[in-house]
């Protein structure tokens, strides 16, 4: 049988908080909301007492829709905030909670728990109350844009800072809700819109939006009119600020890509105060997608990344079809995983931008486009943070320092070129193009596909052992105890993969090429697996060399990256595979026919 924490729920309707609280949930009910979404009204037992006003927040509803929440579970409530509603009842919003026994392995109620009363006691307590702490926030000291602050890692406070003039109690942004009453919250602004007016029949007005954080969540904030006039000049992005008796609505997620359901209105009442002792709030909430993952997400979502500035376009300016003039840079960014991805900034963003010294740039809500293959773009309601303090971006500065910079890195950007006929955005070109048009030879790289076979597979060192990790490619270091290191990771691992880095000769009709295939490049071209070849290599040494000669004389697509490079003072074209496809013989016909067609005029 499950051992409650008895004493909890006095401790939590105190507002204090009762480290992992062990709880039997008892009843849970769906209330259906006039907007927004639903509520779950749960009522919780803690084996001396039970009450029925436990809420769920919005972002665990998903929890009690999947029914991982069911009468009789016993849960854990590793996170919580008391609210206290406009009638005077108190609420313990859960943020956080993990079911750690099923509803199916419990026989039935534990104990004998009476309805708690505030100010009683079921009986005369034997053993004192577990002591309690307050609600601690989140460690992570974050500074805007520049610079990496060596404070970084310093423990937090351990409880929450009081509010000027101890007005109301500071509150989690993830536990707002309109229901509530008086609240304060203490985040910091990630983000701050330019003062935008209209003019109607009804009149004319102004706004400015802002986008705030704390260590539980996110919320946008907009003020119109007077609260204009009376905030925005106090507003700086990167400050902390004490935001008070604010209106919440349903969030329009047309404007608005932030993980929260409802969105903050200044009012007349509203107030914001600078807040001094502001070390422990992060900078940013952000949920960073690995550039690897890119070509896996859908067309036009908005996501955040972080990566190495590895290079960067002038600016150039544009005219809008409105006949605005507005400004534009391009730059790249690598991470760990080896890929790369073009960005897009503009206005003051793309001006001010500086990319010297391949800085960590990361952007939070970058739209995603299919535009020459994968590329992002960072609107006006995008936060891009260079250098900031947070521990992503200590890890790839580290990474990059030590190993990144001679990485070229595999765009997912293809180069636009000419070409001719059929694929879309493929630039198709033949081999021999690569030297009549000087391709590789500008800033950046150049991308073409070309059909072409495979002359000449180089077997030697076509296989290495690498880091288990998932996210890790690393070559290990053989113990010789049955262990092999990964320094990138520094740890020792009993196992390790075989991962493919294959030299080809392929061959047109007018010219050859020496290509460089990575894992899944060269799997296609030798129809085997990595692994499997690693193990035959060991074992079948013939076979192993048989697979290499059947392979030879293919026919593929081979979408190619050219650039040229200097290494001991020797200039060449590095020409690397992005991709191995076979031939679609009616696409390719249909091409050829096109070409013949347009020789023929």
């Amino acid at each position: 049988m499950a051992k409650l924490s008895e004493g909890a729920i006095e401790t939590l309707t105190m507002g204090s908080q009762h480290p992992d609280a062990v709880l039997q949930l008892l009843n849970i009910r769906k209330m259906d909301a006039t907007t927004g979404p639903p509520r779950f009204r749960i009522m919780m037992s803690d084996g001396r007492h039970t009450m029925s006003y436990f809420m769920l927040s919005t972002q665990l509803n998903r929890m009690a829709e999947d029914a991982l929440l069911t009468p009789n579970c016993v849960c854990l409530l590793k996170k919580s905030v008391m609210n206290i509603l406009k009638d005077g009842r108190r609420v313990v919003v859960i943020l956080d909670i993990e079911v750690v026994k099923p509803a199916k392995d419990v026989p039935g109620k534990i104990g004998d728990p009476t309805p708690f009363v505030e100010g009683q006691s079921k009986a005369p307590q034997s053993a004192p109350i577990p002591s309690v702490r307050p609600l601690a926030p989140q460690n992570g000291k974050n500074e805007v844009n520049r610079g990496l602050n060596k404070d970084f890692g310093k423990k937090a406070p351990s409880a929450m800072p009081s509010t000027p003039g101890g007005s109301s109690k500071v509150v989690p942004i993830a536990s707002l809700n309109p229901y509530q009453s008086k609240w304060t919250v203490r985040a910091r602004v990630t983000n701050k819109s330019s003062i935008r007016t209209w003019s109607n029949s009804r009149g004319d007005g102004k706004l400015f939006s802002m986008e705030i954080v704390d260590e539980s969540g996110e919320i946008r904030v907009t003020g119109f009119n007077q609260e204009v006039d009376k905030f925005f000049g106090l507003i700086e992005v990167g400050k902390v600020f004490y935001i008070s008796k604010g209106s919440l609505k349903i969030a329009n997620k047309q404007y608005c890509s932030l993980k929260n359901d409802y969105e903050m209105t200044l009012s007349g009442e509203s107030t914001i105060i600078p807040c001094d002792d502001s070390g422990d709030v992060p900078m940013a909430h952000c949920d960073f997608v690995s550039i690897s993952d890119l070509e896996a997400r859908d067309k036009d979502a908005v996501l955040d990344v972080i990566g190495v500035c590895k290079s960067v376009d002038e600016v150039t300016r544009l005219t809008t079809k409105a006949s605005r003039e507005v400004s534009k840079r391009t730059l790249s960014l690598l991470d760990m995983s080896g890929k790369m991805v073009s960005v897009t900034l503009w206005g003051e963003e793309a001006e001010n931008f500086d990319g010297s010294g391949n800085p960590i740039v990361a952007i939070k809500g970058a739209k995603l486009s299919d535009f020459g293959g994968r590329s992002l773009s960072a609107s006006f309601s995008s936060t891009l943070m260079v250098n900031p303090d947070i521990p992503e971006a200590y890890k790839l500065r580290g990474w990059f320092d030590k190993e990144g910079h001679a990485i070229d890195g595999q765009s997912l950007t293809e180069a636009r070129g000419g070409g001719s006929g059929g694929g879309g955005n493929t630039n198709w070109k033949t081999l021999s193009d690569i030297k009549t048009e000087h391709l590789g030879h500008g800033e950046k790289a150049d991308y073409f596909s070309a059909i072409a076979t495979i002359v000449y597979l180089r077997k030697e060192n076509c296989l290495y052992q690498a880091c288990p990790s998932q996210d890790c490619n690393k070559k290990v270091v053989d113990q010789q105890n049955g262990m092999f290191r990964c320094e990138k990771c520094d740890k020792e691992f009993p196992n390790f993969k075989y991962r493919l880095i294959l030299s080809a000769n392929i061959a047109d009709y007018g010219d050859n090429q020496w290509v460089t295939c990575f894992q899944e490049s060269a799997e296609a071209i030798l129809g085997q697996s990595a692994s499997y070849l690693g193990q035959l290599k060991e074992s079948n040494e013939v076979a192993f060399d048989e697979i290499f000669q059947q392979a030879n004389f293919h026919t593929f697509v081979f979408r190619n990256r050219v650039k040229l490079e200097t290494y001991n003072d020797e200039s060449r074209i590095k020409a690397t595979v992005m991709e191995v496809k076979p031939i679609d013989h009616k696409e390719y016909s249909q091409r050829l026919i096109m070409n013949i067609r347009k020789l023929s005029v």
